[in-house]
């Protein structure tokens, strides 16, 4: 197998959604300099790329899937479609991409009514999604540094969690001269989340708030200090994050018919990134069908679903967010909702009205949805469960027929909300969150006895005691 790097180069230029301009990628933008609108990576060049056809990319990028070397390995086995102005000395790989899609078992399936697979996103090195932006940021950064000859790059970004452990973790790989700062709200991570960015040596700051209050003061320094906004404001995060998409694409041999994609919401990046994706394999006929992708939010942060549940008179209105299980989910004002809205248009004029549609779910559902899943030998976070919990909205709703196939979108690993998991079984949230315990999904460890009883028998003693209640608790029979 070949280890040639792709001849192929783009032109690359930030688009406006909003005015139109157009600016060049020799400098970090993240907003408009001209509107201050949003902004989205495309190649002036990508009509070159349908020189060849559906057939031929596919098989590209079917034999990249056997190499080793970083076309093979990672997220740049589609390198024309994300970031074809990069060289490959500049190209990061940290285990990122290729996390498997592992369909639900036959009981799991039956009790939801329809089949269904989880896209395990958890198993990306920092435990979720957001590896895939960040490789393709930070390569791009290191592109950049390089020709600018910088001796000091500081990445900055807010997070509920997820987006700063990715962040620092690619900022200590690289190292010199990139530099990680992440500011978090505080008290509103898990513990578990506040110790992957500490523990990649980034400067952590809390700020009293939520996720949208940290933004505001991250933007306020990119717009005026010379810092890497590592948000999904950065439409280099975007482009990483369309791996996805090509790999849902596929995993199933390029065939989407039938298939429906349930994505979070939260800060709308990777939603944006997974239309964006599909439009791009459609174009260069590599997939002929678009599957239907169906957006999920909280009932507790659902900006996005209240603009298209009457987007025909609807402006687009910030809420204010409760507090919510689905942490990443928990932003009341999106940075990447225009990219949403334009792109859901280009979809729906291609694929239909129903090829794109927003839900609302519960806290309660998001959380039941979870432990379900999880107690059917899945990893899913509480994003996965908002996930499970869309689907089965959606088939409530008759959305979706149970005919068809659903992909769910489980961003990050549940162990990063174990801290959830423990709450919900001691039935100790907060009224704020809308959540009680269901005993069916309860789980605790038993206790036959105490250390003091244990100290007062011989080995012996202590080894037939333990047994024999160990038996008695399963309902054993003697041999």
């Amino acid at each position: 197998m070949t280890d040639e790097f792709p001849e192929y180069r783009g032109q690359l230029e930030y688009h406006c959604l909003d005015c139109g301009k157009l600016s060049g990628i020799d400098s970090l933008l993240y907003t408009c300099p001209e509107c201050s609108g949003t902004l989205l990576l495309r190649d002036k060049n990508f009509d070159a790329l349908k020189k060849l056809s559906g057939a031929q990319w596919r098989d590209i990028f079917d034999r990249r899937a056997a190499e080793k070397s970083i076309l093979g390995r990672g997220i740049f086995r589609f390198y024309e479609l994300m970031a074809p102005v990069l060289e490959k000395e500049d190209l990061l790989y940290l285990g990122e991409g290729n996390t498997p899609e592992v369909e639900a078992g036959k009981e799991l399936s039956e009790a939801v009514g329809l089949r269904f697979a989880y896209k395990n996103d958890g198993q990306n090195p920092s435990a979720s999604f957001k590896d895939r932006g960040m490789a393709c940021a930070f390569s791009y950064l290191k592109s950049l540094a390089r020709a600018k000859g910088w001796d000091e790059v500081l990445t900055i970004c807010a997070s509920t969690g997820d987006t700063s452990a990715a962040a620092a973790l690619y900022a200590s790989y690289v190292g010199p001269p990139l530099r990680s700062v992440v500011l978090l709200p505080q008290g509103k991570v898990t513990a578990q989340q506040l110790a992957q960015p500490l523990g990649s040596g980034a400067t952590v700051i809390e700020l009293p708030g939520v996720f949208d209050d940290c933004m505001k003061v991250v933007e306020y320094l990119s717009k005026h200090y010379r810092v890497a906004l590592l948000n999904s404001k950065n439409a280099w995060r975007i482009l990483g994050q369309e791996s996805c998409a090509y790999e849902i694409a596929q995993w199933h041999d390029w065939r989407m018919r039938g298939l429906c994609v349930f994505v979070p919401i939260g800060n709308a990046g990777n939603i944006t990134a997974v239309l964006n994706g599909f439009l791009k394999l459609h174009a260069l006929g590599i997939i002929e069908h678009l599957p239907r992708i169906f957006g999920v939010q909280s009932a507790h942060a659902d900006p996005v679903y209240r603009y298209y549940r009457s987007e025909k008179t609807a402006v687009f209105a910030p809420v204010r967010v409760r507090a919510s299980v689905a942490q990443a989910a928990m932003i009341g004002n999106p940075v990447s909702f225009p990219r949403v809205r334009v792109l859901a248009e280009r979809y729906r004029r291609l694929a239909g009205e129903k090829s794109f549609q927003v839900i609302q779910v519960s806290e309660q559902a998001i959380m039941d949805s979870m432990l379900q899943a999880n107690r059917h030998g899945h990893i899913a976070c509480t994003q996965g469960g908002e996930s499970l919990a869309g689907l089965k909205a959606a088939l409530a709703l008759k959305l979706i027929s149970r005919s068809e196939y659903a992909i769910l979108d489980s961003t990050a690993h549940m162990l990063k909300f174990a801290d959830f998991q423990n709450r919900y079984f001691m039935d100790a949230f907060d009224p704020e969150y809308e959540v009680k315990a269901e005993q069916r999904l309860v789980n605790a460890p038993l206790s036959l006895f105490s250390q003091s009883q244990k100290e007062t028998w011989s080995e012996e003693e202590y080894i037939k005691i333990a047994g024999r209640g160990i038996a008695g608790q399963l309902g054993l029979r003697e041999r």
